[in-house]
């Protein structure tokens, strides 16, 4: 789990995000990402929906899953953004994690080229 100053939290921190972020898609995943003035090192949020799971066991252990693939690649993301992480696929609860480390590895990468493109 990466530390709790790394992550936030809140409709309105998430409503900006969701509002001027740029998204990022894959089959399971939903990535936004906004540039955040005030911030100098980047911000992770994960949103798992009760549409995705019933139990909140199973969510949760979801979430911990995410915030642990991006503990690890957490070199790649860009210096003051925010990023919000939307899971939206039933069958995360049950992939091995292989499967998600590289969808979301692949996300967090064109996240970071297009942020670099940018410059």
């Amino acid at each position: 789990m990466i530390a709790k100053k790394y992550r936030f939290h809140g409709h309105s921190s998430l409503r900006w995000v969701f509002s001027k972020g740029k998204t990022y898609r894959s089959r399971r995943f939903l990535m936004r990402r906004s540039q955040n003035p005030k911030r100098k090192l980047p911000r992770v949020a994960v949103v798992v929906s009760k549409k995705v799971h019933k139990s909140a066991v199973v969510r949760n252990r979801i979430r911990r899953r995410v915030f642990e693939i991006v503990r690890r690649e957490w070199s790649v993301l860009p210096a003051g953004s925010d990023i919000a992480i939307t899971v939206y696929s039933v069958d995360v609860a049950d992939i091995s994690h292989d499967e998600i480390m590289q969808e979301l590895t692949n996300l967090l990468h064109e996240m970071a080229a297009d942020n670099s493109s940018r410059l």
